[in-house]
């Protein structure tokens, strides 16, 4: 069970406000370029590395992120496991503790999302949360507001590390560490390594067979240096946003936001439709029995270009949506994004549009991510 670490003292602000991971003195040992990742100064990539670097270790062999910058939140009490199945919209009943889910925070009135999480449920009395770093204080102020007498609801931001250790030779590494790997995807071990008392989740964010170990925060240095003793290759928050969107997964903030609801970003997987209740249902039933107004959709460019996030993107001379997400797929050597269309426009996958990448037409085509094949199972 994960217990509250006592934190004995938690690094102090940056002259500009900017948090700092228990590890920011190993990034700058190692040459890190730093950029600020939901308030938290977090390495971008590392000096003799950089994103193509750290991106194909991923893909090809094994590397580790130092996601520390997510948030951690601990609701318990009777009943816990209930009340944030009523909260949050995928549905904990489907699982079993030990094992995690990815779920969604939604306003109650509009459906938009106020963050995207995973869910760990511990017992029917516990579940560990960690959101995106920039919305934990909305996600937990928002559960403590709802919660009942008798279930509390903890902020633990800086009171864990998280260590995302990922690519296809994950498992051996880690194994040879002595830590669990044989578990299903999405779910969890308890274990120890070196005396460090640690969660093994198979996890992750890159599209690889991976593992995200929740470290006490005052341990997190013990529990890098054993990692980057066995070969794993510090990699930065470039490669991982690389990663990811190769993957088509959503970022929040781009694919997912108050403004965008999980039916337009196609995540209604991710929501327990069948459930009586969880924040934002009546505003997301109606609006997936008329059918979203637009919705997320894969682009991948035929010409030389590389797309960003808030380029138009046109049918003909019709403008038809934006992209939210764009970048240079290491992968496949293309330019890809991800966009929302319009509904209107009757754009199918297989279909030609163009993207206005600073004042130039680049044709791009219709695909449904992912954009590249992975070993994630």
């Amino acid at each position: 069970m994960l217990t509250t670490c006592k934190v004995t003292g938690k690094l102090p602000l940056m002259s500009d406000d900017l948090l700092r991971s228990p590890l920011h003195e190993r990034h700058t040992a190692l040459g890190a370029k730093f950029a600020s990742f939901g308030g938290w100064d977090m390495p971008l990539e590392y000096a003799g590395g950089g994103v193509l670097r750290e991106h194909a270790a991923v893909r090809d062999a094994v590397g580790v992120f130092d996601v520390s910058h997510l948030g951690k939140a601990r609701v318990s009490g009777p009943g816990a496991a209930d009340f944030v199945n009523a909260c949050l919209t995928n549905d904990l009943g489907r699982i079993e503790p030990g094992k995690a889910q990815y779920t969604l925070c939604c306003d109650d009135a509009s459906g938009g999302v106020v963050d995207d999480l995973i869910a760990y449920l511990i017992s029917p009395d516990e579940v560990f949360l960690i959101p995106n770093a920039a919305n934990t204080a909305e996600v937990v102020r928002r559960l403590a507001a709802a919660a009942p007498a008798g279930i509390t609801v903890t902020d633990e931001h800086r009171d864990w590390a998280v260590l995302a250790v990922q690519g296809p030779d994950s498992p051996a590494t880690v194994k040879a560490l002595g830590l669990p790997v044989e578990h299903d995807y999405m779910s969890f071990s308890t274990t120890t390594l070196d005396g460090v008392s640690l969660i093994v989740c198979r996890t992750g964010y890159t599209g690889e067979t991976g593992y995200e170990l929740v470290v006490p925060w005052d341990d997190a240095v013990q529990v890098w240096d054993a990692l980057v003793a066995a070969g794993v290759r510090p990699c930065g928050l470039g490669a991982r946003d690389t990663l990811r969107t190769e993957m088509g997964y959503p970022l929040h903030g781009q694919e997912l936001s108050l403004d965008i609801t999980p039916v337009q970003a196609r995540s209604g997987w991710a929501v327990g439709w069948s459930k009586p209740a969880f924040w934002g249902r009546d505003a997301l039933v109606a609006e997936k029995a008329a059918g979203p107004r637009r919705s997320l959709r894969g682009l991948e460019l035929t010409g030389r270009g590389i797309p960003r996030g808030h380029m138009q993107v046109y049918a003909g001379s019709t403008l038809i949506g934006e992209t939210t997400s764009g970048t240079f797929s290491p992968t496949k050597k293309v330019g890809i994004a991800l966009a929302l269309l319009d509904s209107a426009a009757g754009v199918a996958d297989g279909d030609l549009v163009e993207i206005d990448v600073r004042g130039r037409r680049i044709e791009a085509k219709v695909v449904k991510p992912p954009f590249v094949q992975t070993s994630v199972r």
